[in-house]
């Protein structure tokens, strides 16, 4: 298990749970009053953000912000937590949305809502409930997302004679009629290595893993949609209609460029890894909505994604709020922060026309690549996440390669992750209900 912020994470009491937004406003009001220049500090990872910064600072010369390059995941949590304790955190913050429950229990990202204005209206409802952890308090901006999708290889469908499963029941059918036109080949692959995938399809079975209600924490990582999900997947592996070979490996990589793997349950953000991982298939890829569980129905979840939020101990928390939401909704902003740093933007507004007018050059061949996109963006589930997020992904991948190894039914790798995560919270002082 890679280095995570459980260390700091045990620092955070039973009665702490959303401490950041009931207690902790830095004395910004001070800030517009003196008259003075503000300086404000940003740590973020996004490539090129310091350009959009600067466009920022020229046209606003009397709030300044000095942005600081930082590693992504749980070095820069662990960082950030370290600085709040210490009392010198920066004012703004790149956190991931399943990241920023633990920034919150911990004191770092503060309650912004009384600056946030009609910020909610710019973004998908599911999208927004990320930022919220299921309570009125506004906890960061939304700047990127990941809406999943399916992507297939248009080429060999159509020499195969496959047509695009609108279902999961026809997913599973395509499955096995690739295997029986070409055993050569899988439809995929079922990944033991990335928790977030999973997580993103639970949440569009309806899954919802974690709420909280004051101080108290629910924990339904076990919940039916998720034990179903983990039994279709598992059911596709153990009849081999399927591989189950992790993603992200020099195989898996080679399977998606030579077409032995011909779909990919995936986000958004997937034509950068294709085009870097699978060169030979340019043009020969395409978009569709991931399969439904019932017929008719459009939903999605997500894979990925991160926020811009304010630290509590701010003193120019209303002008560091300010920032966060010109750097994620506005036009000129947003088409930086995509021209740049390559994401999909999480305002509405931003997700097609504009910098997204075209389709990534790797998929020359769907022009209406992002317009699909934004349509599917638009059905995300919302999701609430827990501050113990690492611990539930660490199982997962633990339980779910001793599944595949041993050949054991997913359902109870799922059971895992639920004890594990329950356990973790009452250990490091969280109520939980239950």
């Amino acid at each position: 298990m890679k280095r995570t912020t459980r260390a700091l994470f045990a620092a955070a009491a039973a009665g702490s749970l959303l401490l950041a937004a009931a207690g902790c406003s830095g004395s910004d009001d001070s800030s517009s009053s003196s008259g003075g220049k503000v300086e404000l500090t940003f740590w973020s990872w996004v490539p090129g953000i310091d350009k959009v910064v600067d466009q920022w600072n020229t046209a606003h010369p009397d709030i300044h912000v000095t942005v600081s390059k930082q590693a992504q995941g749980d070095e820069e949590v662990t960082k950030v937590l370290t600085a709040n304790k210490a009392g010198n955190p920066p004012d703004l913050f790149q956190a991931e949305y399943q990241a920023l429950p633990t920034l919150v229990s911990n004191g770092a990202a503060g309650d912004i809502s009384k600056y946030a204005g009609d910020a909610k209206a710019k973004f998908a409802a599911g999208v927004w409930s990320t930022i919220t952890l299921g309570t009125d308090a506004v906890y960061a901006i939304p700047q990127d997302s990941g809406p999943m999708m399916l992507y297939y290889r248009q080429d060999i469908f159509a020499q195969l004679g496959l047509k695009v499963p609108a279902t999961w029941d026809e997913f599973a059918q395509t499955a096995k009629q690739v295997r029986q036109k070409d055993p050569k080949r899988h439809l995929t692959t079922f990944s033991a290595g990335d928790p977030g995938w999973f997580a993103g399809l639970a949440q569009q079975a309806g899954a919802k893993w974690f709420g909280v209600n004051g101080d108290t924490w629910s924990v339904h990582v076990d919940d039916e949609a998720t034990k179903k999900v983990a039994d279709f997947w598992g059911g596709l592996v153990a009849s081999g209609d399927i591989d189950k070979q992790p993603m992200y490996t020099p195989e898996w990589n080679k399977a998606l460029n030579d077409g032995t793997l011909i779909a990919w349950p995936s986000a958004v953000w997937g034509p950068g890894v294709l085009s870097g991982n699978a060169p030979d298939t340019s043009g020969k890829w395409a978009i569709a909505e991931l399969p439904q569980w019932s017929a008719g129905e459009h939903k999605t979840g997500s894979w990925g994604g991160s926020s811009t939020a304010v630290a509590a101990k701010s003193k120019h928390m209303k002008e560091a709020t300010e920032f966060a939401i010109w750097l994620n909704t506005d036009t000129a902003a947003v088409t930086g922060l995509i021209n740049n740093g390559g994401i999909y933007p999480a305002a509405t507004a931003a997700q097609s026309g504009g910098a997204l007018s075209k389709p990534p050059a790797f998929f020359s061949n769907q022009p209406e690549f992002y317009t699909l996109a934004q349509t599917i963006a638009g059905t995300a589930a919302g999701v609430t996440w827990g501050p113990n997020v690492n611990v539930t992904y660490a199982t997962y991948k633990d339980a779910f390669a001793k599944a595949i190894t041993d050949k054991t039914a997913f359902p109870a790798a799922v059971g895992a992750m639920q004890q594990s995560t329950v356990d973790d919270l009452k250990k490091n002082g969280f109520k939980v209900s239950g």
